[in-house]
């Protein structure tokens, strides 16, 4: 009996369950990145053999994370300024590897934001607006700047209600709690908001800075070779078409 549970658990080991025999490794991206990570990592690991795990948030509460000892190995922000902070307090293993630009889109399932653009925000039956939080969050930073660029800050400051990062405001507004949002081009091309009836506006970028995104290995990984190896893949032509696909575009 003792024989057939130990070939059993033997089997367990050389067969089943990637933890055992293949490496592991801890990304933290920003909460833009959701559905294009998602199927990134599906791509990678289709192709490698090791588990990616990624944790979402804003870039700004990822980067303290970090700095409190959080063991991610290859961190996804959505503005370059946080991987500086990085490297200039030694937390990196890597050069910073600028991998896309994101792009501010108005939301809304009430009223359609292509008629009126960002006077939409105006607009009686728009009582909440969503907005990631600016304080931590680079896409709430910059949905502020372009409120000021279009001269709509004190008219809207009311109606703001914010997310801790990007995606908690897209759910503000498909749950209802909101009645537009100023959110990433890529949450707005994932299915969920696709499938739910609204509409959107890509808001110019000259209204405010750019969204330059970047990448870096931290100390955690820097001994990994499947960290190196995502690193890699996502300078790829493959990876880039799936950036491209959920809105972002790469960085001149």
């Amino acid at each position: 009996m003792r024989f057939r549970t130990y070939v059993a658990i033997l089997g367990l080991m050389m067969f089943g369950g990637k933890s055992w025999s293949q490496e592991r490794i801890r990304i933290a991206a920003a909460s833009d990145m959701k559905y294009a990570m998602d199927s990134l990592v599906q791509a990678f690991e289709a192709k490698h053999a090791g588990v990616v795990d990624v944790t979402y948030g804003s870039s700004g509460k990822l980067t303290e994370q970090i700095f409190n000892g959080a063991p991610f190995d290859i961190f996804f922000s959505a503005d370059m300024a946080y991987v500086e902070l990085l490297r200039s307090r030694n937390q990196a293993a890597s050069e910073i590897y600028p991998y896309a630009t994101g792009h501010l889109a108005l939301w809304s399932s009430k009223v359609n934001p292509e008629t009126r653009k960002m006077q939409t925000l105006t607009d009686a039956s728009i009582n909440r607006i969503a907005i990631a939080n600016p304080q931590h969050a680079p896409y709430g930073e910059r949905a502020m700047e372009a409120l000021k660029y279009f001269g709509l800050t004190d008219a809207v400051k009311a109606k703001l209600v914010y997310g801790q990062n990007v995606a908690q405001a897209a759910q503000f507004v498909l749950s209802g709690a909101a009645d537009a949002a100023i959110i990433g081009l890529s949450t707005v091309r994932s299915k969920a908001m696709q499938q739910s009836g609204g509409a959107y506006y890509l808001i110019p970028e000259q209204s405010h800075e750019p969204l330059v995104q970047g990448a870096v290995i931290t100390r955690y990984g820097s001994d990994k070779k499947l960290v190196h190896a995502f690193f890699e893949y996502i300078k790829s032509p493959a990876a880039v078409a799936i950036l491209s696909y959920y809105g972002f575009s790469k960085p001149e």
